[in-house]
């Protein structure tokens, strides 16, 4: 079968170190039994190796000369081959209320903007896990303290348990990208109420962390009413970056309670 041939405006490029697609794919050995869906398999490198650990696997590509090569290499997925942008799918018409798995060789320009999507499903995807630009996989996993800590960090971290579990590097791509990559696991953890109104908490994230080199009494002014009780004035001359998932918490509480308005304009 002819090759692919690697689209920049998609962001491809192709994983051709079979070593490392078997250790991504190992990522979800705890998983077997769930069904999977593989992000922009390309020529499914990863996809071959899913298959063989017995996944009840289905995958998505937006790439018309990839979904070509796909069905040809593996007829037997047949109509669970989905020609179409992830980003746009309603995974409802694909799984309706049934718990399944992502994975993928990420494209680095929306592999933010598909873990805001994971996030939709949060009560179905019990396992999240891939490759991706390794500055992102770091922001990611980030620790309070860390100054890779950010939106990404809080808000998938509320939900999920968050491994960086390697690094890999450009030679086993082709072409080869500029940077590195990291593929990092997030498992679903037991939460399945934040304790707090759910859009407020992430509007006070994202405006916190939107002027992070201000404290917070300065970066959510907008939010912030009179003298608000409950947290004393040395929390709010903190960072964002200061503050764990459940501080966001305690913080979007204290919001609500002193400014009812805060959550009419989330």
């Amino acid at each position: 079968m002819k090759r692919v041939r690697a689209k920049k405006s998609l962001g491809q490029h192709f994983l051709i170190d079979l070593s490392v697609a078997q250790r991504i794919a190992s990522t979800l050995d705890g998983f077997v039994g769930q069904p999977v869906l593989e992000v922009g398999p390309g020529m499914g490198v990863l996809t071959e190796f899913l298959l063989s650990k017995g996944h009840d696997l289905t995958v998505v590509e937006l790439d018309r000369e990839s979904v070509a090569y796909l069905e040809a290499r593996f007829p037997t997925l047949g109509s669970r081959i989905i020609g179409a942008d992830f980003l746009h799918l309603d995974l409802k018409k694909v799984y309706g209320d049934e718990k399944f798995c992502v994975i993928g060789n990420y494209p680095y320009n929306i592999s933010s903007q598909i873990f805001f999507k994971v996030l939709d499903y949060k009560d179905q995807v019990t396992c999240c896990s891939g490759m991706l630009q390794r500055e992102v996989a770091q922001r990611i996993t980030a620790q309070p303290g860390s100054k890779t800590y950010g939106i990404l960090s809080v808000l998938l971290q509320a939900w999920y348990d968050a491994e960086y579990l390697f690094t890999v590097y450009e030679n086993v791509f082709n072409p080869p990208p500029k940077v590195k990559s990291g593929v990092i696991r997030l498992t679903r953890n037991k939460t399945t109420d934040l304790g707090c109104d759910e859009q407020l908490f992430k509007k006070v994230v994202k405006m916190a962390f939107g002027q992070r080199r201000k404290t917070l009494r300065n970066s959510l002014s907008g939010l912030i009413s009179g003298e608000p009780t409950g947290l004393n004035e040395a929390f709010f001359r903190r960072r964002p970056e200061q503050l764990s998932v459940s501080e966001f918490v305690e913080l979007t509480n204290v919001i609500a309670k002193s400014n009812p308005k805060a959550e009419e304009t989330r």
